[in-house]
């Protein structure tokens, strides 16, 4: 019986965990895509939340709700479907009773935390964790799978090969992509600041238009050739492809320090 227990604990060890948006690469890249835009009032006041931090930047806490799978697996459980949206399925218009019930997935957690982050007459506590969750959440929002089709869990069951190496279209896009260019987050930075500057999503930046931010990342989805019409991949399909996810980190850098600005400017 131990034996056995053992044996499938181990089966389980082996399992790939959920693939997390965009990878730590891309989550930091967002993060410190913000950072650029920001005003330095919203500079002031994220600092003064993240005292106390091991790593008191953006770029440092960018990826803390992926690590709740590890460090706090219960929070992490309760706030798994606030990652994602599936609408594909629907046309790619998101109706909050159909696609989010319980406010339990992106649109609706961006909007949430965001709402808690520019209460001043919170903990700070409550609003630094607000202020994790919107720097992760915005960044989600932004890879075209977190908002894409649920019938595959978001490209998790499409499988692919690129050079001889399984994976699923969802890592690839997370950070097979980025990875293949062979460049670290610096030069990854360089990269993405020289880009032109994207035009924001029209509106008032709060309540965040998280919903059109879905809307815009699932119609990249439904292209024609995002899915491939073959398990193997090569090069072609890295060089139509990563010009979109980086324009996709560059929008998100771009709607985070918006939407950190419009919040953090609160009294």
């Amino acid at each position: 019986m131990i034996r056995a227990l053992t044996a499938f604990l181990l089966v389980l060890s082996l399992l790939p965990a959920p693939a997390a948006a965009w990878g730590r690469l891309g989550h930091r890249l967002v993060a410190s895509l913000a950072w650029d835009g920001m005003t330095p009032a919203a500079r002031a006041a994220a600092l003064q939340l993240l005292e106390g931090e091991p790593d008191p930047t953006l770029a440092g806490i960018a990826n803390w709700a992926d690590d709740l799978r590890e460090n706090d697996p219960d929070l992490g459980k309760r706030t798994s479907k606030w990652h994602y949206v599936n609408i594909a399925e629907d046309g790619c218009v998101y109706e909050q009773p159909r696609h989010c019930r319980n406010g339990d997935c992106v649109v609706e957690a961006i909007r949430a935390q965001t709402a808690i982050l520019a209460d001043t007459r919170r903990p700070k506590a409550e609003r630094l964790q607000a202020l994790k969750f919107v720097v992760h959440f915005v960044g989600d929002v932004h890879q075209p799978l977190h908002a894409g089709y649920g019938h595959d869990k978001g490209g998790n069951d499409f499988q692919v090969n690129l050079d001889d190496r399984g994976s699923n279209l969802h890592s690839l896009w997370d950070s097979g992509m980025l990875k293949n260019t062979g460049l670290d987050e610096p030069a990854y930075l360089v990269r993405l600041r020289a880009m032109p500057a994207p035009t924001l999503t029209p509106g008032k930046p709060l309540p965040p238009p998280s919903a059109a931010w879905a809307e815009a990342s699932c119609a990249i989805v439904r292209q024609p050739g995002f899915y491939p019409a073959r398990a193997k991949i090569g090069p072609d399909y890295l060089q139509a492809w990563r010009p979109v996810a980086e324009a996709q980190l560059r929008l998100a850098g771009a709607e985070l320090a918006a939407t950190l600005n419009a919040a953090l400017a609160r009294r």
